[in-house]
């Protein structure tokens, strides 16, 4: 790896929001085994290896691979070396393999987790200290959705290569792969129990001094078989962008049942990455293994129908499988990928915003809806409420 380059910290970014933030850092995985995992991020999203940590370098109860892009998209896959690492086993035994934590960086930890609890958000780690000879890196938490965190860190005085614990990967790992392309993270995405979505947006704005951004009521996200309601919550910057999901009853149990009841809890149900060229990263992400959603060849006949200033090229779009979603004088293209985990619970969103375009896909729910309904049924629940 090259010298001198860290992977702590978001550079030069500075907050236009109450609590500090200066926007996403890293998202955690607590997974069964974290070198699979890692290898296949590796791999087919094409991210690097950066950082290890384990019994190598000194940590004996779990291993750790930080993998990260140029662009400081940044994800870590954990996993416990000793089933006493409760904190992991208890939570991928229940949930499977999934996201433990969301962090974002702040200028200041001890002020925004002060705010925070004063606003009412119940605390996990108070702030902290993880020091070598590089500096160090202070960290707090509190809590969102069942037993998932969002923690605040600062990397001011750290000059090391990520945080303490952490050094150079052990592992000397070559890969045949395309380049993908993903930049950062867009936003991440919750699926809460009926009668949950509202407490955690007010939870949330509340705790972080954030908004509701956008408000999908009954009859605005459904399809034939199912339907749910849907809250985007915000930082007043923009920053950072969470929409919260819950079930609405329906013909038959919706996405967020079967994710509900196949993670058994709320949860992080998938996280959307920014790319600035989406068919050049999907044509990729598709050639390293990566498995997507398909979309059926009528949705394009009538996007080629509609004049909005589309500038990528419908044919390509349509061998791709990429969506497309108009807003005001912009409009963004996404695709979702299949469950990446064994457990049909947590996959990728692929995102590119075109001309301002600020929404999440309205357009395409219907699209996008039916598709992880086709694969719901082929996995046996996309069942009626009565079963």
């Amino acid at each position: 790896m090259e010298q001198g380059i860290c992977y702590g910290g978001i550079p030069s970014r500075v907050p236009n929001n109450t609590m500090g933030i200066r926007g996403y850092d890293y998202v955690e995985f607590y997974v069964g085994s974290a070198k699979m995992v890692a290898y296949w991020h590796a791999k087919c999203m094409g991210m690097d290896i950066v950082a290890y940590q384990g019994p190598e370098t000194g940590v004996r109860d779990r291993c750790s691979y930080l993998l990260a892009t140029p662009t400081n998209l940044k994800i870590m896959i954990t996993s416990a070396l000793q089933p006493s690492t409760y904190d992991i086993t208890g939570f991928q035994t229940k949930h499977g393999d999934g996201v433990k934590r969301w962090s974002v960086e702040v200028v200041d930890v001890k002020e925004t987790f002060k705010k925070a609890i004063v606003n009412g958000a119940v605390p996990v780690k108070k702030p902290y200290k993880i020091e070598d000879k590089d500096g160090f890196v202070e960290k707090a938490a509190i809590r969102i959705y069942d037993d998932t965190e969002i923690q605040f860190v600062n990397y001011d005085n750290y000059k090391g290569l990520f945080m303490p614990g952490f050094d150079t990967p052990m592992q000397d790992i070559k890969f045949e792969r395309n380049e993908t392309g993903l930049k950062y993270i867009d936003h991440i995405v919750g699926n809460v129990h009926i009668n949950e979505m509202d407490h955690w947006a007010d939870y949330i704005n509340r705790s972080l001094d954030f908004e509701t951004f956008i408000h999908f009521g009954p009859g605005d996200i459904s399809t034939k078989y199912s339907a749910l309601l849907s809250k985007v919550v915000r930082s007043k910057d923009s920053v950072i962008k969470n929409p919260i999901n819950e079930p609405l009853e329906a013909a038959k149990k919706s996405q967020i049942d079967e994710y509900t009841e196949q993670y058994l809890g709320s949860g992080i149900q998938h996280i959307a990455l920014a790319t600035t060229d989406i068919i050049a990263s999907v044509k990729n992400l598709r050639a390293n293994g990566v498995e997507f959603l398909s979309v059926p060849d009528t949705y394009y006949d009538a996007l080629a129908k509609r004049d909005f200033g589309l500038e990528e090229n419908i044919e390509e779009l349509k061998e791709h499988g990429i969506l497309c979603d108009v807003e005001g004088k912009g409009y963004l293209l996404q695709l979702f990928t299949k469950p990446i985990f064994d457990r049909p619970t947590f996959f990728y969103e692929i995102i590119q915003r075109r001309k301002g375009a600020t929404g999440f896909g309205q357009g395409n729910f219907l699209a996008l809806f039916e598709a992880i309904e086709r694969d719901q049924e082929r996995r046996g629940n996309l069942t009626s409420y009565d079963n």
